[in-house]
């Protein structure tokens, strides 16, 4: 459940979760807007001593990669990673920051919050409007920070009139600004410039010497233009072992060694470093290539060590993890999932179901399923009473603990749609408290 944080409260993290892979969401909605979010990581005295530590679009990482810039997702404007045990112990304060991009004023938001999500499950919410703020530019929206050994996190909901150069110079940085003739306005956090060292002197060369070449200096690639910028919130997610949501359409694996992978043939679309892709003729195949429904589940093994990405027709990809629990996924629903996953093949009779019933796959055991739907589903409890009933061809997936009872036809005037049979066919599904049902918004 999530915890609503009060603005300057001061709340251990422990207390909300025992993660700390954190991943903390902005969320700023002002028509006409633009923002951008930034974490500056803080020193002893709550200054930028290290310009390194100042993540934002045009350096989405600290050195180790202890903060992260994820980009917009699962509905935030701007989105952070933050690996608590990696943060250097010199940096000692993450200050979330949002200024805006042009003109315009904080005081036009008409909502706004920060939200800290642990392993998918937000555990706490910091949120606000624009009337409290007037004329301010920038806002200093939340501080991770050290305390006594401890992680803890405060809402600050600080404005600056002066935007990103006020915030720099708070935190004890310098604007950088270069001539729009060289290559356009920008703004970077730097430290106080050091006395210039001093110069050796050289001897003059008698006029009849050969010309003394210049010294070759590093030449510094320029800032790429804005299309990088543009792209930056669709850059590849930080790395993770297993199973990572890229976006809502994208799944990512990283694969190890003797960790193969099973997925839909021709569900790959990039992969990275070195990746096996074999033809998977287990009986689980033979069977599922012979169902009646006309659906073939052609498989491919995954095996290797790299990166492979996964996809298929812009469905949604959910990425669903099994602890010791089970769940059955209709065939067709299935784009991949871990080989070491126990699965078995069912196939679901019942007179009146077209082509006599379909096939699904039952997964238990401890690992993780992928699995597509065609929009946003929905998921629907199933109890002993009253009873749920799901169209065949818009069911997903359901717990193994969910009783499919019967098929119950659901009969429609067949002045509704002239020339079809004006009748279709409903799964029933009963079970005890906590079993469920799974239904996308589309029928196959």
């Amino acid at each position: 459940m999530t915890r609503e944080l009060a603005k300057a409260s001061r709340v251990r993290i422990a207390d909300l979760t025992p993660g700390t892979d954190l991943y903390l969401g902005v969320r700023l909605s002002a028509p006409g807007l633009v923002f951008d979010i930034s974490c500056f990581g803080l020193d002893a005295d709550q200054r930028l001593s290290d310009d390194r530590y100042f993540v934002f679009f045009n350096q989405p990482a600290s050195p180790e990669g202890s903060v992260r810039l994820l980009g917009g997702q699962s509905g935030d404007t701007e989105a952070f990673r933050i690996v608590l045990p990696d943060v250097p112990p010199a940096i000692d304060r993450l200050s979330l920051t949002a200024t805006i991009d042009g003109e315009g004023r904080m005081s036009q938001v008409t909502s706004g919050c920060v939200r800290l999500v642990v392993d998918g499950t937000e555990v706490g919410r910091y949120s606000f409007t624009g009337s409290e703020f007037s004329t301010e530019r920038a806002v200093m929206l939340a501080d991770i920070y050290r305390r006594n050994g401890e992680w803890r996190i405060t809402p600050v909901g600080q404005g600056f009139d002066g935007g990103l150069r006020a915030l720099l110079e708070n935190f004890g940085g310098e604007a950088l600004e270069e001539d729009a003739e060289q290559g356009g306005s920008e703004v970077q956090a730097a430290p106080a410039p050091a006395a210039p060292a001093p110069v050796p002197s050289v001897p003059a060369a008698p006029v009849s010497a050969a010309p003394v070449p210049a010294p070759q200096l590093p030449v510094q690639p320029p800032t790429p233009p804005g299309v990088r910028i543009s792209l930056v919130k669709y850059a590849e997610v930080p790395e993770q072992t297993g199973w990572v949501q890229q976006n809502d359409h994208l799944v990512r694996y990283t694969l190890s060694k003797g960790q193969d992978v099973l997925a839909l043939h021709g569900s790959m679309v990039a992969y990275q470093g070195r990746a096996e892709f074999a033809h998977e003729s287990s009986g689980m195949l033979r069977k599922l290539t012979g169902n009646l429904t006309g659906q073939t589940l052609k498989l491919m093994r995954v095996s290797g060590e790299g990166q492979v990405f996964l996809a298929d027709e812009a469905a949604h990809l959910h990425v669903v993890r099994l602890e010791g629990d089970a769940i059955c996924v209709s065939s067709d629903r299935v784009l991949a999932f871990d080989a070491n996953l126990e699965h078995e093949v069912r196939r679901i009779e019942g007179e009146g179901l077209p082509n006599g019933g379909f096939f699904t796959l039952q997964f238990s055991g401890h690992g993780t399923v992928v699995v597509k739907t065609n929009g946003i589903p929905v998921v629907l409890p199933v109890t002993p009473a009253p009873e749920t009933y799901a169209d065949v061809h818009a069911l997903v997936a359901w717990s193994r603990g969910a009783q499919v009872i019967t098929t119950a036809p659901v009969r429609i005037r067949r002045s509704a749609y002239a020339g079809h049979a004006a009748e279709s066919y409903s799964l029933q599904f009963r079970g005890g408290p906590g079993n469920f049902v799974v239904v996308q918004p589309f029928e196959v």
